[in-house]
């Protein structure tokens, strides 16, 4: 007899906002229509019902032994580092006899940035059509903020990916909280760097106070600044790319195939205007000082294939 696939548990920060809660509890039904083979339940680390250990219950409840947890974040900060890994602990303790493995988070993935981009042609409307409107173009990426300077710099990460060929003036980087610069900050920079059209991009998945945060922070300083165009783009969403995606991690957990940064590997995934590298087979690389032969203990040939860093 096949085992049964490991059951899907998705993880999620919990919001104090219930619209928020709502349609993280949403998705997951969602996931689960799409999936009617497998189990898949949801909860929060704080703030929201139900909590992690509740939807733990109720996999175990229907039989479940095994699950991959997926947290339902874009960036791992503490919570993806430890809160959850410790829960998950906990729930072993709770329910001897149960296994898991453990997901990553979810950006910056090349599906979601095209989320993104689409985020902004909506704020932009009409006048985002040309490559020369969106040359005027500023784009205020901003994530949630953390004491992790890790968690912070993958926030720089996606905003640097969401630049790259695509023709926006820039893409800056700002936090809702914990984190500097804050979101009149990061405008006020905008401003210094010459920006003559903004778009406040919020990093987040779903409705929340954080995102409501952002918007009026953004209104407030355009209020201030009359002279800027400034517009405020919305979050991402359940989008059909978020439920592909959860189960694109779904998949390499329980493969044990958690790899580091290859989604954005320009090698791996079609960039925009890097299309052309896919699938390359990689070069060694020769130091102009080489005579093109490899003598032992140069150590020239680190840049070889490139699947040996996977």
């Amino acid at each position: 007899m096949t085992t049964p696939q490991p059951a899907l548990l998705i993880a999620g920060h919990g919001t104090r906002d219930e619209a928020g809660a709502e349609a993280f509890r949403d998705f997951v039904r969602e996931l689960g229509r799409r999936h009617p083979e497998l189990p898949v339940a949801g909860g929060f680390i704080e703030l929201s019902p139900p909590p992690l250990g509740e939807a733990v219950t109720e996999l175990v409840d229907r039989g479940v032994r095994r699950f991959a947890a997926v947290p339902l974040m874009l960036v791992s900060a503490g919570h993806a580092k430890g809160d959850i890994p410790a829960a998950l602990a906990r729930e072993k303790e709770r329910h001897p006899g149960i296994s898991y493995t453990y997901g990553r988070p979810l950006g910056p993935h090349p599906s979601l940035l095209n989320v993104l981009e689409r985020r902004l042609e909506e704020a932009l409307g009409t006048e985002g059509r040309t490559p020369g409107d969106l040359a005027d173009v500023t784009v205020l990426l901003v994530g949630r903020g953390s004491t992790d300077p890790d968690a912070n710099a993958e926030v720089h990460k996606a905003a640097r990916l969401l630049w790259e060929g695509r023709g926006y003036a820039g893409v800056e980087t700002a936090f809702v909280s914990l984190a500097a610069p804050d979101v009149p900050s990061g405008l006020d920079r905008c401003v210094k760097l010459g920006a003559r059209r903004i778009v406040v991009l919020p990093y987040f998945l779903f409705t929340g106070i954080l995102p409501d945060r952002v918007r009026q922070q953004t209104e407030g300083w355009a209020a201030a600044h009359p002279e800027v165009e400034v517009r405020s783009a919305d979050v991402i969403g359940p989008e059909p790319e978020l439920l592909d995606l959860v189960m694109e991690r779904y998949e390499e957990a329980i493969k044990g195939d958690l790899r580091m940064n290859c989604d954005s590997c320009v090698y791996r995934i079609a960039l925009p205007g890097f299309e052309d590298k896919v699938g390359m087979p990689q070069q060694p690389h020769f130091h102009p000082d080489d005579d093109g032969h490899h003598h032992h203990g140069h150590g020239h040939h680190h840049h070889g294939s490139h699947s040996h860093a996977h």
